[in-house]
């Protein structure tokens, strides 16, 4: 009961915070063939179609997949030929190495929902990591939401306020809870799989959040990248410090506190989500005063203890006690939040960071990750394999990417700082794997690493001098960080060739590959001055934010997410002005023309190589969901993050002076991902949808007729 009260008012809370204005479309089953049809039900959005059966399943094949994010395909060639990786040289002379074409665009939830589903965007609706809603403009994070609990509930048959409230108490109890749904369409492999009766372990798949649910119990998974942390967002750190400077009061993704050192003692609070258990308005009413947003959420306090003469600190949180060097990381702290005393509370799990005790102290708390053995959201497939892992292995980050780049962003952390908290979260995960590898009998084994990704964004500048954001005094000695990463990789590689016999088919591979990110293009900026976006009269550009003061009515065409363009289309968008047809396509060309041929001011080179138009790159029965154009950038350049907010800078292109500056959000040509297998490759260009195909063939299971590909190996 105290786990089921608490799971249902913290999909509310998540629904407000991370999605909040937010609202997506179900699948439309209208719109659908015999085939997807056979697709969404085996998800249980429509009812099912009997369809074909499965082929001649092996029971002595085992496929192990081990998914490398971010892997890119001309560092690795390098490093093969400078006879680094020998592990990875071995595997390529024994079997095969490709390049792996990615998605279209080569974003993370886009490129490994073609994975998964063996399909392209047009059959499993990720175009993005941020999409629209046509009725509002707003975005939306794209894989995943969190429905609230609904305002009315049935009570022995009667519509009743879903809020019980508890007599001579502020508190309320909800009587029917909301839903976390996966917002991704189409079938995944591994579903196909177990109607085969293969079992699959499914590790850490971005874009699955919450985890499919098993039908016949033949799967267990953990959620990957997608899933939120204790607040309900991608990660919010907190800082806690005697000299906060000038705008730390306002960071995205993290929380600056200001702290005093008193007698030897700091007093400080961790916050939780807020408590949706009690009636704010009854307080306000009670008491006359309006309830601050932070007052709403439930906390914890905890001291440190800070030696006077040497630099280390001692925490204590709830009976829990932490002696820590400066520089130094905790062990994993538990915390459980009290929603109802005694009744109700939400667990979490966080490290602490002592990064300096004098002459001014600060300290640095991870984001608070839902605690896997205590699951307030599903994470893991059935909920008890969480708590399974926690005890074999201990706790880990559950967040979907973990690496802090945020508080490498605001300066909490340096470069040293990062690469030790990644190397924590690359430490966790390999623990993890082993236990996985010693536990892989039969079947599937699916297992993914998201450190080489968070690092090649993060630390790209550092072994790229022409970057506009190197800076040699404190670049300069991380100039061989990822390089040592990728060697890194080849150790899990030799371990992982130790569990592969003649019956196991290991697959080696990685969404997309990397590029620098030196220059970024606003594209709302060129469309405002193309005259295609046009502000109401009296806004300035520079106050837009998520396209609010656009005039909609004179309004053409506008940005939203990092690649996706869109026409404001009569009939689609609420204020329209474009008709569907000839109009609208003539518009789509006369863009896409001029896109194609523009050139960054500044060096004369083209920044989109090509302007994809959805209705000539994609196929499926989710097409008319897509981006109208979606943006090809050239090497070295990228949608702006200003671009996927809506908001509208003073120039159309500029420098990335950010430490994000390696990505691989250009063309998909650009930043191709690898492919190594312990068998001969005769595909002579594979992408991402052959690969589903190609596990199900090694496995004896029939490809199913939505997926767009065929196995690499045939």
């Amino acid at each position: 009961m105290r786990r089921h009260m608490t799971k249902l008012m913290l999909i509310a809370l998540a629904a407000v915070v991370a999605l909040a204005g937010c609202s997506s479309e179900e699948p439309q089953e209208g719109a659908l063939g015999a085939e997807e049809r056979e697709a969404l039900a085996s998800l249980g959005y429509v009812t099912r179609d009997v369809g074909e059966g499965p082929g001649q399943v092996s029971r002595e094949r085992r496929v192990l997949v081990l998914g490398i994010d971010g892997m890119d395909y001309v560092l690795t060639s390098r490093l093969l030929d400078e006879g680094k990786l020998p592990h990875f040289k071995a595997l390529a002379d024994r079997g095969g190495f490709s390049s792996l074409l990615s998605s279209i665009p080569p974003q993370s939830p886009v490129a490994w929902s073609n994975f998964i589903t063996g399909a392209d965007p047009g059959g499993h609706g990720i175009f993005d990591f941020v999409h629209r809603n046509p009725e509002t403009y707003l975005p939306y994070l794209s894989t995943s939401k969190v429905e609230p609990a609904p305002e009315k509930a049935k009570l022995l048959g009667i519509p009743v306020a879903n809020r019980l409230a508890v007599p001579f108490t502020d508190y309320v109890f909800p009587l029917a809870g909301g839903a976390t749904i996966n917002l991704r369409r189409g079938v995944a492999f591994w579903q196909v799989l177990e109607r085969a009766g293969v079992p699959c372990t499914i590790f850490k798949m971005p874009s699955n959040f919450p985890p499919i649910p098993s039908e016949e119990g033949l799967v267990q998974s953990v959620s990957g990248m997608g899933t939120p942390d204790l607040l309900g967002t991608y990660g919010t750190f907190s800082f806690y410090t005697t000299d906060p400077w000038r705008g730390s009061e306002d960071l995205s993704g993290g929380n600056v506190y200001p702290v005093e050192v008193e007698n030897g003692v700091v007093h400080a609070t961790i916050y939780g989500p807020p408590n949706d258990f009690k009636d704010y308005a009854k307080i306000e009413e009670r008491t006359g005063e309006k309830v601050a947003y932070d007052a709403k959420k439930v906390s914890v306090d905890f001291e440190v203890h800070v030696d006077p003469e040497n630099d280390v600190a001692k925490v204590v949180l709830g009976g829990q006690e932490e002696i820590l060097n400066v520089g130094e990381f905790s062990d994993w702290i538990e915390i459980d939040f009290t929603m109802v005393p005694s009744l109700v509370s939400v667990s979490g799990i966080a490290r602490f960071y002592l990064k300096q005790a004098h002459p001014e102290f600060e300290m640095y708390v991870s984001p608070i990750q839902i605690n896997p053995a205590d699951q307030v959201l599903p994470i893991t497939d059935p909920p008890s394999y969480g708590k399974e892992i926690v005890d074999a292995c201990g706790y880990f980050y559950t967040q979907n990417m973990p690496e802090d780049t945020k508080a490498l962003e605001h300066g909490v952390f340096g470069n040293e700082e990062f690469t030790k908290q990644s190397g924590i979260v690359f430490d966790e995960r390999y623990r993890c794997y082993e236990w996985c590898l010693d536990n892989f009998d039969e079947g599937l084994l699916y297992y993914y690493f998201g450190s080489l990704d968070q690092s090649s964004h993060a630390m790209w500048r550092c072994m790229d001098p022409a970057h506009p954001a190197y800076d040699p005094r404190e670049d300069a000695e991380f100039a061989d960080y990822l390089e040592d990463l990728y060697v890194k990789f080849d150790s899990v590689l030799a371990r992982t060739m130790e569990e592969v016999d003649e019956n196991t088919t290991l697959i080696v591979l990685s969404d997309h590959g990397f590029a620098p990110w030196y220059r970024q293009f606003h594209l709302n900026r060129w469309l405002y001055e193309e005259g295609y976006l046009v502000l109401k009269d009296g806004v300035r550009p520079s106050n837009v934010e998520w396209l609010m003061g656009v005039d909609w009515s004179r309004t053409r065409a506008y940005g939203l997410g990092i690649n996706g363009l869109y026409i404001n289309l009569k009939g689609r968008e609420k204020s329209g002005v474009v008709s569907p047809g000839a109009e609208a396509d003539a518009l789509i060309d006369e863009i896409a023309e001029k896109l194609e041929s523009y050139r960054d001011p500044k060096n004369d080179k083209r920044v989109i190589i090509k302007a994809y138009k959805a209705s000539e790159t994609y196929q499926g029965p989710h097409v008319e969901t897509a981006p109208d154009i979606v943006m090809g950038y050239g090497w070295g350049y990228r949608g702006s993050d200003a671009t996927a907010t809506g908001a509208i800078p003073a120039e159309i292109v500029d420098d990335n002076l950010k430490k994000w500056s390696g990505d691989h959000c250009a063309d998909y040509h650009h930043v191709p991902g690898v492919l190594f297998t312990n068998k001969p490759i005769t595909h002579d260009s594979p992408s991402l949808y052959d690969m589903a195909p190609t596990i199900l063939t090694e496995l004896g299971v029939d490809k199913t007729s939505w997926m767009i590909g065929r196995s690499v190996f045939r």
